[in-house]
């Protein structure tokens, strides 16, 4: 299919051929900030209840997107979340690394707004000569045109508060149960519990 992206990217310019003459789709970055009210749902409510206000939607508690800078930023804000805790919150830094499905992504100021699925492995937080490593299970990093990146993960921790003889002892365990495994359930679970092992040997070793 990826022969078709270069025609899916292509904008629509007037006096071209057929293909292009049709309405492009906008780019995300091209389009307006959400409103804080939803018009459709006011219309509707007013035509049921004209004498009472009508209450707040999702909209109303959104802040409006960021304007995209005209010129690139130097630096990268970084917000980096558990679901428990905020390990990085509106920081700057030169460059992060996320352990993305498809492999290593490096995130500079500028990226492309882009929504990454991260696998477990290592985030990388580039700050001038420091680099701060912290191992991920999964999650989502939500990098935007205006040169901020959330990153959400299930589990994280910095790669020097693992004990490496637990992590040989746990990827000995579950690939032994990988292999006495009866059913698919055992299977599955033992395989997660292996790609996990697996990927913070990785980590240590690397």
């Amino acid at each position: 299919m990826y022969r078709f992206a270069p025609r899916l990217l292509i904008r629509g310019i007037a006096g071209g051929s057929r293909r292009s003459a049709a309405p492009a789709r906008p780019f995300s970055t091209d389009l307006p900030a959400a409103p804080t009210e939803d018009a459709t749902f006011v219309e509707a409510w007013r035509k049921v209840a004209p004498n009472v206000d009508p209450p707040k939607t999702p909209l109303a508690f959104m802040k409006p997107r960021p304007s995209t800078p005209a010129s690139i930023p130097t630096k990268l804000t970084v917000n980096f979340v558990l679901p428990y805790q905020s390990e990085i919150a509106n920081k700057e830094v030169d460059m992060v690394i996320v352990p993305a499905t498809t492999g290593q992504m490096g995130v500079l100021p500028g990226h492309v707004a882009t929504i990454a699925e991260l696998k477990p492995g290592v985030l990388s937080v580039h700050e001038g000569n420091d680099v701060t490593k912290y191992f991920v299970s999964s999650g989502f990093a939500f990098i935007h045109a205006n040169s901020v990146t959330d990153i959400i993960t299930v589990e994280a921790a910095p790669i020097d508060h693992i004990d490496p003889t637990l992590v040989q002892q746990g990827l000995a365990d579950f690939t032994q149960k990988l292999n006495s495994a009866t059913t698919d359930l055992e299977k599955a679970e033992a395989q997660i519990g292996v790609d996990v092992h697996s990927a913070l040997n990785a980590a240590l070793s690397g």
